[in-house]
């Protein structure tokens, strides 16, 4: 695949790392701290010397006040799609939305079942998604948890009412799921579930909160040849150049489609909708969250490198990896930065940035060294002086908390013992932080 390497960097003069005295003394103070013993973990996270400063213009200049932040908020988002996740479509003209199940006695009659075909060009044979949305009977307008599912609609929930995907599903011996019920790459009937510990409806549900998601495989079937499958194609334009349309992008721009729908539903509160998202989809949602600013929240799930890592702590997954594994997630322009990673001119905490000030969770795993839990934890520590800067509060602490030991706040943390996955413990969490920022109260029919 040929690089691209764009004339807004070749001709750029190198920028110096500039940090405003508040941000300097915050990062010294929290590098001190990082540096302590902590017997309970092997490595302790230290924050890099050279990690680049959100809050310093492309040519040098400190942003010094709030008034200036949405000037460096554009510059920082051009960045990021020329360089790393590409250009995405602006939202479709003709996009239609086809409710084509509505059971206001699903679940035992715990919830209302809805199921959306969103016809991105208003076509059924067209590219489309189908939405699932569980909204709680006994709550009005309730705010909404969306989030992409990694095998399809029927797994996340025994649900009979539930349609069975008829995309293709990946096969085969997985760590993370039995896959045997998948014939010939379609889900069938025996599918059904299969992720639900993943997916705890209920609990969800009775906190008071809608749960609205989709199969990644709608948009994107997320390998290597999967291009002319892709929702990618329906826009060749955007597949050329080094900018081109991603898959992370596609993941991302999708859940805004999503929130397009949620905001027509009169059953939700779409102004409290919160981007969730585990592993690669981690890294769709907070580039959902940090691209589309109605997303009230975003929660990243051991989203690792490309997500909530910053990639100058050079542990776990690094660039050369994601763009020789998965040369799609990215836009062609971030080839040119393989074996780079402690010494790119943008990192993950510039991306985390665009969320500010809205509340933002970020998790890992301690036995997940390929997400790099020390880097996601110097993600939220390094975005915490823009919060700040933004007139709210950050991560309340500068040291790694012990695991299972989570730190809430308007950027909140937790490192939990086990592997890479999503658990009732990390559930527990975030439903805590969604009471606590996203919408304190709900109001009982």
């Amino acid at each position: 695949m040929q690089r691209s390497h764009p004339t807004s960097h070749k001709h750029r003069k190198p920028v110096p790392l500039i940090l405003c005295a508040p941000i300097l003394g915050f990062l010294i103070t929290a590098a001190a701290a990082l540096a302590q013993t902590n017997p309970d973990q092997d490595r302790q996270p230290v924050m890099p010397a050279h990690l680049p400063d959100p809050l310093v213009f492309a040519d040098g200049t400190p942003v010094t006040t709030p008034a200036q932040w949405p000037k460096r908020r554009q510059e920082l988002l051009h960045l990021f799609t020329e360089q790393m996740y590409g250009r995405m479509p602006e939202p479709p003209a003709h996009m239609r939305f086809v409710v084509e199940d509505r059971d206001p006695h699903a679940l035992g009659g715990k919830a209302t079942r809805e199921q959306i075909l969103i016809l991105f060009t208003g076509k059924k044979d067209g590219p489309r998604m189908d939405l699932l949305v569980y909204i709680p009977n006994q709550v009005k307008r309730p705010p909404v948890i969306l989030g992409l599912n990694f095998w399809g609609n029927e797994t996340v929930d025994p649900d009979p009412g539930i349609r069975v995907s008829d995309r293709w599903v990946e096969s085969g011996p997985t760590s993370y799921l039995d896959l045997s019920c998948v014939k010939n790459n379609h889900a069938t009937e025996a599918c059904r579930g299969i992720d639900q510990q993943r997916w705890p409806v209920e609990k969800i549900l009775d906190a008071g909160y809608a749960l609205a998601t989709a199969y990644r495989g709608d948009l994107d079937p997320d390998r290597k040849d999967g291009f002319e499958a892709s929702i990618r194609s329906a826009w060749p334009e955007l597949a050329q150049g080094g900018d081109n349309f991603s898959t992370i992008a596609a993941w991302s721009w999708a859940m805004s489609r999503a929130l397009d729908y949620l905001q027509h539903d009169p059953r939700v509160d779409a102004h409290h909708v919160v981007a969730f998202g585990w592993s690669r989809l981690g890294k769709a949602a907070i580039w959902a969250g940090a691209t589309d600013a109605r997303f009230a929240a975003v929660i990243s799930n051991e989203s690792g490198a490309g997500g909530a890592k910053v990639f100058h702590d050079v542990h776990g997954e690094g660039v050369l990896r994601l763009n020789t594994h998965f040369p799609y997630w990215f836009c062609n322009n971030f080839k040119q930065y393989n074996e780079r990673d402690a010494e790119l001119p943008f990192d993950q905490n510039e991306v985390l940035a665009l969320i500010a000030p809205r509340p933002l969770y970020i998790a890992s795993a301690i036995l997940d060294q390929n997400a790099d839990p020390q880097g996601e934890f110097l993600g939220a520590l390094a975005v915490t002086p823009v919060y700040r800067f933004l007139g709210t509060t950050g991560l309340p602490t500068t040291t790694w908390p012990a695991v299972n030991q989570p730190v809430l706040g308007r950027v909140s943390y937790h490192v939990r013992s086990g592997v890479h996955s999503v658990t009732d413990f990390d559930w527990d969490q975030y439903l805590r932080f969604c009471k606590a920022w996203v919408k304190p109260d709900t109001s009982p029919r």
